[in-house]
C-alpha cells in the first residue's frame, strides 16, 4: 500500500505522484494540508494514527494547534462527499475507514494547474455554462475588472474541462513574461517542450497534433504578443484552444469575450440566514473564520456588512481583504475604514503576485497605463457619485481640457480596460465607476504626492500653465465628494 502510485476506495482515486484525488476521472479539489493528511492516513487504512503524529507529519517544521488539524480534516471529508471514510476517536486519533486497493495504472491528462484551497463562492453555474461552450469554442477571454475573481474563475474552469484535453492543460501566468521576446521561451517550458521554438509559428506546427488546453492568466501585460501567439494557434495547430484572463478583450477573430460578474450581495432586508445565501457573505464570512477561529455572523453585524458588499461592490479580492481585518478592527471598524477610502484594501496577500496583492496594487496597474486623456477622463467621472450619460458628461466637462476630446471613444476605452462599468438606460447608455475604482481614484486626488505627479505629468503635453488649473480644479472638486 504505501508503495503503490494510486489508491482507490470507493469511487476515489488518489494518485501519489502527481497528488491529486479523483472520481470518475474528474479531479476533486483539495488543499495541499488535505492531501498531505489523506497521504498519512492511506499509509495504514483501518488503523488509528495519533494527531500528535499527523501534525508532525504534516507540518514537519511548525508549532500547529490542533484546530488547524481539525480544520482540514473537515475540508477533506467535505471533498469525499460527507462520506464517513475519516473516523476519529478523542484518544487515539484519525482512522482511514474505507477499504482500499490499488488502482490500476491509469492515464490522466497532464497538467500544470495549481492546487485550489478553498472554494469559488457563486460561480456554479457559470462555470457549468463556459465548460459546455469551451470545447467547440476554440477562444475565451474572460476580462473584467481587477479583483472581480477572473484568475480564479479560469482555474475552475480548467479542472472542469481537464478531463476532455488528451495532451492536457497548461497554466501560463502572463506576470513571469518580462518582455514578448521571454514569451516562446516560457511557453516550451509550461508545455514542456524539449526546445525553445524559433517563431510562433514553429510552435504552431508543433502543436499540430496536440488536443491541448492552453490558459494564459493575465494577457492583457502582454496584448500584441498574444495576438500574435493566437494568430499562428489559428492557421496551424486546430487541437489547440485558449482561455484568457484579461481586463481588456484582444479583439482576435473569433474571440468569445465574457465578462466575469460581480458577486450577489444581500438585499437590505436580508435576515442572517438569507444574507449567507448570498455568494459575497459567503466568501466575507469563509475568509474571516480563517483569520478569526470561531468568527460568526451575528444579526448585528448585518447592516454593517451588508454595507461592505454594496461599497466593495461584490469584489471577491475586496471581500478577501476586508475579511482578513475583521479578527483586528470587527465588521463595524472595516466598515468605517472603507468609508473614507481602501486604506484597508491596501494590506493583501504578501504571497500573491504583485497586481493581486492588494486592491489598491491591481488597480494601480491599470491606472498607471491609461493616456493622459483616458487618465483625466477617469479621474472627472470620480466626482460622479451616480451614473453618467455621454450628453450629460460632455456638459459637465465644458470649459475644462476635455471640452474638445472624443469623450465616446475615451468612455469606450475606459470600459475595454474595465475600469468603467456601462449600464444600458432608456435613450443613452449609462457609465459608472464602481465604488471601490471611485475611491481609488478620489483617492489619487486627494494624495499630495499623486497631484505633484499628476501637474508634473501634464505640463509637457499642455503648456507650463494650461496644465495645473485643471489639475487644481479637480482636487478642489474632490476634497466635498462623497
Amino acid at each position: 500500500m504505501q508503495n503503490a502510485t494510486a489508491v482507490s476506495f470507493g469511487p476515489y482515486t488518489f494518485h501519489r505522484q502527481q497528488r491529486l484525488v479523483s472520481k470518475a476521472g474528474w479531479p476533486v479539489p483539495l488543499g495541499g494540508r488535505a492531501l498531505d493528511i489523506l497521504a498519512v492516513l492511506l499509509e495504514a487504512p483501518g488503523h488509528f494514527i495519533s494527531k500528535a503524529t499527523l501534525i508532525e507529519r504534516v507540518w514537519p517544521n511548525s508549532v500547529v494547534e490542533e484546530s488547524n488539524l481539525r480544520v482540514h480534516i473537515a475540508a477533506l471529508r467535505r471533498a469525499l462527499d460527507g462520506q464517513r471514510w475519516i473516523l476519529n476517536h478523542p484518544q487515539r486519533g484519525y482512522c482511514f475507514a474505507a477499504p482500499a486497493q490499488d488502482a490500476l495504472p491509469t492515464l490522466l491528462p497532464q497538467h500544470n494547474l495549481a492546487a485550489r484551497l478553498s472554494p469559488v463562492w457563486g460561480r456554479d453555474e457559470l462555470v457549468g455554462v463556459l465548460a459546455r461552450r469551451l470545447a467547440p469554442q476554440r477562444l475565451l477571454t474572460l476580462t473584467g475588472v481587477a479583483g472581480i475573481g477572473k484568475s480564479t474563475l479560469a482555474l475552475a474552469l480548467a479542472e472542469r474541462a481537464l478531463p476532455r484535453y488528451r495532451d492536457g492543460v497548461w497554466w501560463l501566468d502572463m506576470a513571469v513574461v518580462q518582455a514578448p521576446s521571454e514569451l516562446l521561451g516560457s511557453l516550451a517550458r509550461g508545455l514542456q517542450l524539449h526546445s525553445t521554438p524559433d517563431s510562433f509559428n514553429e510552435l504552431g506546427r508543433r502543436l499540430a497534433s496536440r488536443q491541448l488546453l492552453l490558459i494564459l492568466d493575465g494577457a492583457d501585460l502582454l496584448l500584441g504578443a498574444c495576438r500574435q501567439l493566437l494568430r499562428a494557434l489559428g492557421e496551424t495547430a486546430p487541437g489547440v484552444s485558449v482561455l484568457i484572463t484579461s481586463r481588456e478583450a484582444l479583439l482576435a477573430p473569433g474571440e468569445w469575450v465574457v465578462r466575469v460578474p460581480r458577486l450577489a450581495v444581500p438585499s437590505p432586508s436580508a435576515n442572517v440566514e438569507q444574507a449567507m445565501a448570498c455568494p459575497a457573505v459567503q466568501l466575507f464570512v469563509a475568509r474571516a473564520r480563517a483569520n478569526q477561529q470561531g468568527f460568526d455572523l451575528r444579526p448585528q453585524d448585518l447592516a454593517p456588512l451588508r454595507d461592505l458588499c454594496r461599497r466593495l461592490d461584490g469584489l471577491p479580492l475586496a471581500l478577501e481583504l476586508a475579511a482578513a481585518q475583521v479578527d483586528a478592527l470587527g465588521i463595524g471598524g472595516v466598515q468605517m475604514q472603507v468609508r473614507t477610502g481602501l486604506q484597508v484594501l491596501a494590506r493583501g496577500r504578501r504571497t500573491a503576485v504583485e497586481r493581486h496583492r492588494s486592491l489598491t496594487a491591481a488597480l494601480d496597474w491599470s491606472y498607471e497605463r491609461l493616456s493622459l486623456p483616458e487618465c483625466w477622463l477617469f479621474l472627472q467621472l470620480s466626482l460622479f457619485k451616480m451614473a453618467v450619460t455621454l450628453p450629460g458628461l460632455s456638459d459637465m466637462v465644458a470649459g475644462t481640457e476635455l471640452e474638445h476630446a472624443d469623450l465616446s471613444y475615451l468612455l469606450a476605452r475606459l470600459v475595454n480596460v474595465s475600469l468603467l462599468s456601462v449600464e444600458p438606460g432608456l435613450s443613452q447608455p449609462r457609465y459608472r465607476l464602481l465604488n471601490c475604482v471611485r475611491s481609488y481614484a478620489l483617492g489619487q486626488l486627494r494624495d499630495p504626492r499623486q497631484v505633484e505627479r499628476l501637474q508634473q505629468g501634464y505640463a509637457p503635453c499642455l503648456g507650463a500653465f494650461s496644465g495645473r488649473p485643471f489639475v487644481l480644479q479637480l482636487v478642489e472638486q474632490a476634497a466635498h465628494a462623497q
